[in-house]
C-alpha cells in the first residue's frame, strides 16, 4: 500500500511540472507577425514607413509597423 502511495505521489509531482508549459503549447502552429511581414515582402520599422511605402500590418507583437512598397 505504501508503494502505491509513493507511485501516485511521484506521478502527481511529474504531472504538476507539465502545467506551466501547457500555456506555451497554444502558440504552436502560429507564425509571428514579423515572419508574416517578411513573407509578404515587407520590412519591419519602428519609425514611420519610408516614402512610397504603405503600412500593411504590425511586427514585433504590435510594436512596429510592417511597410510594403
Amino acid at each position: 500500500m505504501r508503494v502505491l502511495h509513493l507511485l501516485l505521489l511521484a506521478l502527481g509531482l511529474l504531472l504538476s511540472q507539465l502545467g506551466p508549459g501547457a500555456g506555451q503549447l497554444t502558440a504552436l502552429g502560429q507564425q509571428s507577425d514579423s515572419y508574416i511581414c517578411a513573407r509578404k515582402g515587407g520590412t519591419c520599422n519602428l519609425s514611420p514607413c519610408p516614402l512610397y511605402n504603405r503600412v500593411e500590418g504590425t511586427c514585433y507583437r504590435g510594436k512596429a509597423k510592417c511597410c510594403i512598397r
